[in-house]
């Protein structure tokens, strides 16, 4: 099996998680709202998506090449709010802290660096998994990179590029330069949206060939697309994300690292909350979490077991009070697969079984109580679950290993 690199648009989540998460602080009345949501997400791709190498990628300060090109790009934005600049250094040592490898490359985007990641990893045979809400990012999508979006569940391969937009990955960047991205202040042309730039990359096939042919354009929307003919190779320009970029490590080297638990037991104090007695709990339960992982690397069965099944005793006990994006994965439900790991299957199913019994409908619960079930050797119960699996899964491309072997049990059984 091809080995799989998971690359995370950490600044595409960055102002998710603080939009979305309400109020939050710590004891000294610092905000903690986008750091919790960004590590809820990061532990949830790391529990939901097993990789070989992975990495978390933040946009630079300061200028890109970009803004050389065209000076008003992103000329738009607001400046960064207060409450959101001061957790960027207290999140990125946190990352760093739970083993992700950290990159930040001056002069380019975070996108660019996870296209050349992308890329190089396809020369080498191996699978790429973007986590993203960047629509930008759905030009790299190919047979070897699929886009997963936590917040929406959404998970984009070519079809389900093609299905969303309209055209092909590959045709991506023509799309946006006709429509224009508003949010990075590139105009395309006026009064052209997704119908017609469908509709023209459908007839033309390509930017270059609607170009060639503008003056077949009838209508106001030729006469803008004319007025715009030397500013739409800029665009498109602006809009290719650079998969070139000199960066100062190789694919080899983004293999996670296990946690730094006193590092993280210190950031925990810092980060503990004042006003939300979910978070305070939180954060020390995911402090054992850590800390079992850490010991099961080790070999020290007995004491990871032991340690998550704490955790999961005391995140029974506690009550959630803050909606997050990427919600934390249920310590009972880690415990499942730990049990599992350790060949213990029916004790794993009964852990699994538990998380569903609160959350009927996780899907990392249900595969899992099919798994052990199987494992278990009680055929029936593991084709109820991986039926199930499939079905809360629906249509998505299955990024999770064991939603294809979820439908090749039900094939062979």
């Amino acid at each position: 099996m091809n080995k799989t690199l998971l690359l995370v648009d950490g600044s595409s989540y960055l102002y998710r998680a603080f939009h979305a998460i309400g109020e939050l602080r710590n004891s000294k009345g610092e905000p903690t709202n986008a750091i919790f949501g960004v590590l809820n997400m990061l532990r949830r791709l790391h529990k939901d998506i097993p990789a070989d190498y992975s990495a978390c990628i933040f946009d630079a300060k300061g200028k890109t090449f970009r803004d050389d090109i065209y000076p008003e790009y992103k000329a738009n934005r607001t400046a960064m709010p207060d409450d959101l600049g001061v957790q960027i250094e207290p999140l990125l040592e946190a990352i760093r802290a739970m083993g992700w490898p950290l990159l930040i490359v001056d002069g380019v985007e975070a996108d660019d660096v996870i296209g050349t990641l992308a890329c190089q990893a396809a020369l080498q045979g191996v699978r790429t998994i973007v986590s993203t809400g960047d629509k930008d990012m759905t030009q790299l999508v190919n047979p070897q990179v699929t886009l997963v979006n936590t917040m929406s569940n959404e998970t984009l391969d070519e079809a389900g590029v093609e299905k969303k937009f309209g055209v092909k990955p590959e045709r991506i960047v023509d799309y946006l330069s006709l429509v224009g991205d508003a949010i990075d202040n590139i105009p395309g042309v006026a009064k052209v949206g997704p119908k017609t730039a469908v509709k023209w990359l459908a007839q033309y096939g390509t930017l270059d060939n609607i170009i060639a042919h503008a003056s077949e354009v009838g209508g106001a929307v030729g006469d803008n697309l004319r007025q715009v003919l030397d500013w739409l190779p800029q665009a498109r320009g602006l809009l290719t994300i650079k998969c070139d970029v000199e960066l100062p490590i190789k694919i080899e080297e983004l293999a996670h690292t296990k946690p730094d638990i006193a590092k993280l037991a210190e950031l925990r104090d810092k980060l503990r909350a004042a006003n939300d007695a979910y978070w305070t709990e939180q954060a020390d339960i995911q402090l054992q979490i850590a800390s079992a992982w850490v010991a099961f690397a080790e070999g020290k069965r007995d004491d990871a077991l032991k340690a998550m099944s704490a955790a999961a005793d005391a995140e029974d006990k506690t009550e959630k009070s803050v909606v997050t994006p990427g919600p934390l994965v249920p310590a009972r439900e880690l415990y499942g697969a730990m049990l599992i790991e350790s060949g213990m299957a029916k004790e794993a199913m009964a852990a699994f079984e538990a998380t569903l019994e609160k959350e009927p409908n996780r899907l990392g619960a249900t595969l899992g109580t099919a798994k052990a079930a199987d494992k278990a050797g009680d055929a029936s119960k593991a084709r109820q679950y991986y039926a199930k699996a499939v079905a809360l899964a629906q249509d998505a491309d299955p990024v999770r290993p064991e939603l294809a072997a979820a439908r090749a049990f039900l094939a062979k059984n």
